[in-house]
This record gives C-alpha cells, sequence and structure tokens, in this order.
C-alpha cells in the first residue's frame, strides 16, 4: 500500500513573493505585502514663490522599465504639473519642482497624486503653496510680416519678437521669448485670419512649438477675436490655425504680375488681328 502524507508550508510573513509583471513579462519583486504600494513626500509642509519642491518616495515592487507617473493640483482641482519621473533598482524616485506662472497663482493646499503602473499602485500628500505672483503686462502692438496689419497684445513674462502668415498653413506665427510661465492675450483681425465653418464661427487651433495647446476665447465682436493663451517657460513659437488668412503682399504681387500679363497678351492678340489681311 502506497500511503501519501501531505504536508502544509508555512511561508513567513517577511518573506519575498514574486508576482507576475503583466506588462513585459518580468517579475516584479515584493518583499512584504503589507508595505504601501507606494509612498510619497514632499521636503516641507509649506512653500512660498520661488521656492522649490522636492517630491519623492518609494515602491513596494520594482518593475523594470516603469516609471512613476506624478500628478500636482491646485486649490481649484487643475492640474498644473504632470510629470513621469524614473524608478531606480532602489526603488526609489525623487524630482524637484519649481512652481511658478499662471497655473500656480491660487494660495492654499496643492495635492500630489502619485501612481506607479497601475492604480492600484497610487498614493497622494498634500503642502501649501503661497501662490505665484504674476507680472503685469502691458499693452503693445506689432506688425505682421507680410501684411499691413498691426496686431495688439499684452504678454507677462515674455516678449513677441516676431508675427508673420503663413498662408498655406492659413496660420498667424509668432515668435516669443520667455523668462517664466506667462500669458499672451491677443486680438486677433478677421480680416488677417479668422476660422469658419460655413457661416458660423469655428473654433481656432493653437500649437506651441508643434504640439497641441489650450487657449481661452475671451472676446469676440464683428471685427475681431481675443485670444488668451497661457504658455510655459522656454516657449518659442506660437501658431494659431484659422481656416482663412490674408495673402501675403508676397502672392498678391505674383497675382497681379500674372494679371498683367494675360492682360498684355489679350491686347497684343487684339491689335494684331486689326492688321491681319482678310
Amino acid at each position: 500500500m502506497l500511503l501519501i502524507i501531505g504536508a502544509s508550508i508555512i511561508v513567513p510573513a517577511f518573506a519575498s513573493i514574486y508576482q507576475s509583471n503583466p506588462i513585459d513579462g518580468n517579475y516584479a519583486i515584493t518583499m512584504n505585502s503589507s508595505v504601501s504600494p507606494i509612498s510619497v513626500r514632499t521636503d516641507s509642509q509649506s512653500y512660498s514663490d520661488g521656492n522649490k519642491i522636492v517630491i519623492s518616495g518609494s515602491t513596494r515592487d520594482y518593475i523594470p522599465n516603469t516609471p512613476v507617473t506624478i500628478m500636482v493640483r491646485n486649490p481649484l482641482g487643475n492640474i498644473v504639473l504632470i510629470a513621469q519621473v524614473p524608478l531606480g533598482i532602489d526603488k526609489k524616485y525623487s524630482t524637484v519642482v519649481t512652481p511658478g506662472g499662471t497655473l500656480w497663482q491660487a494660495a492654499g493646499t496643492y495635492e500630489v497624486d502619485v501612481t506607479f503602473g497601475t492604480i492600484e499602485r497610487s498614493s497622494k500628500t498634500t503642502f501649501q503653496f503661497s501662490g505665484t505672483k504674476i507680472t503685469t503686462s502691458s499693452q503693445n502692438s506689432f506688425a505682421v510680416e507680410g501684411t499691413n496689419y498691426t496686431l495688439s497684445y499684452s504678454i507677462s513674462n515674455g516678449k513677441v519678437l516676431g508675427m508673420k502668415i503663413d498662408s498655406q498653413a492659413k496660420s498667424l506665427l509668432i515668435a516669443i521669448q520667455t523668462n517664466d510661465d506667462g500669458l499672451l492675450t491677443i486680438t486677433l483681425s478677421r480680416a488677417l485670419i479668422d476660422a469658419k465653418a460655413g457661416n458660423h464661427d469655428d473654433k481656432y487651433f493653437l500649437l506651441l512649438d508643434g504640439y497641441e495647446a489650450d487657449f481661452t476665447e475671451t472676446n469676440t465682436t464683428a471685427t475681431d477675436r481675443t485670444l488668451l493663451i497661457p504658455f510655459t517657460y522656454g516657449t518659442e513659437e506660437m501658431e494659431i490655425i484659422g481656416t482663412q488668412v490674408i495673402p501675403e503682399f508676397g502672392a498678391i504681387t505674383n497675382l497681379i504680375f500674372v494679371i498683367a500679363i494675360i492682360s498684355i497678351i489679350a491686347v497684343t492678340v487684339k491689335i494684331g488681328s486689326r492688321f491681319t489681311l482678310s
């Protein structure tokens, strides 16, 4: 008779547990299932304008090539920062944030949310921030290259270097120089550039350094449309894309030249026909 006796195996609570990683087939190492999947902290509980904020923490698991996603919200609930921070093999992460610009204007409690891989590995903390003081902007105007139009604008924490129309893209290009996060308010002449869907106004499309960005249209009249465009430090070019733009002088000149040649040819043919023998 064959007697099979089963034995139970007791695994200590502190023993390592290996879990398959569905992302890349590797294994995540968990040292203790009772440890929080991820922790987050700041180096202080309170900050003033101009202070640097150090956000750091550690994870229970290590998953190769998987960063920690950090999201910061202001007291109004708006997202002011999204970043992906590499996780070290020691299962620790850290990043430094310098608050500033219009998104950080609100004073109060800011929330830091972190996620590692999946929503189950998430945590949050808060800190106090005094709010950012925005430099007062002044009203200016700038001539649009290649046209006889001048646009009114105001800008904070930056300087407008140039404006020009791209007829092929039906867009207005604005070159800027920044010294911090800021805001551009610009009034666009409909005769220069407009966005239409049939007989109705359509929304402009905005690119900042080639990437789609948000803006607010604050005022609309029969002749003008005013846009409020937030930008981040380091932004160099804005492109406002519409559905129709005024042709550049070069295009108009070429058109006039073509029409003139056609007229000369037509007159020459007509005069020549008068001297043709029957």
